[in-house]
């Protein structure tokens, strides 16, 4: 599954759920039977989006770990172009402050 199919999925579920939610706010009036089938759905929405949302941020730990890697690797092999890159950066950086 791709990260934007993740991030659609997401998207349509927790949209599901916050109309879920809004339905069993504003069933005051509904018999107890469809209030516990719209309780029922609301929690069973909650639960996949929670699980879907700890799968996610697993994903994106892993994705971060492998980057932080691969650049710690490239700064192994390659310090001095690492060395420049961080001169460089902390000279746009001092610019854009002196300018406040």
């Amino acid at each position: 599954m791709s990260k934007n199919d993740t991030t659609e999925n997401l998207r349509k579920e927790l949209n599901t759920m916050a109309n879920t939610l809004e339905e069993v706010l504003s069933s005051s009036d509904k018999p107890k039977v469809k209030l516990k089938k719209i309780r029922s759905k609301a929690e069973n929405i909650l639960k996949s989006t929670r699980d879907q949302l700890s799968e996610t941020g697993e994903k994106m730990m892993d994705k971060t770990k492998e980057l932080k890697d691969k650049a710690d690797t490239y700064v192994h092999d390659n310090p001095w172009t690492g060395v420049a890159i961080g001169v460089a950066a902390g000279l746009v950086l001092g610019i854009l402050l002196s300018r406040r």
